[in-house]
């Protein structure tokens, strides 16, 4: 199987913080990260998705299936 064939695309929510940003992912709960930039916090968080799925398998736990969607909605200001 192909790294393609055996992925998946988890949601990820990034927000501002008074010091960087943090992030988490609705379809994993508990796996979230911080940094001080977005391009770390999404590095961070990409090494928290890994080790939080390893972490599941480990101890058996099913790994769920992506199922957050997201878009931008234009509102009246």
């Amino acid at each position: 199987m192909t790294e393609a064939a055996n992925s998946s695309n988890y949601l990820v929510i990034y927000e501002k913080t008074a010091s960087g940003y943090s992030a988490y992912v609705p379809d994993l709960p508990g796996c979230i990260s911080t940094g001080p930039t977005l391009p770390d916090t999404r590095q961070n968080m990409q090494e928290a998705i890994h080790g939080h799925l390893a972490v599941m398998r480990e101890f058996g736990d099913a790994i769920p299936h992506p199922t957050t969607i997201a878009e931008p909605m234009k509102v009246p200001a």
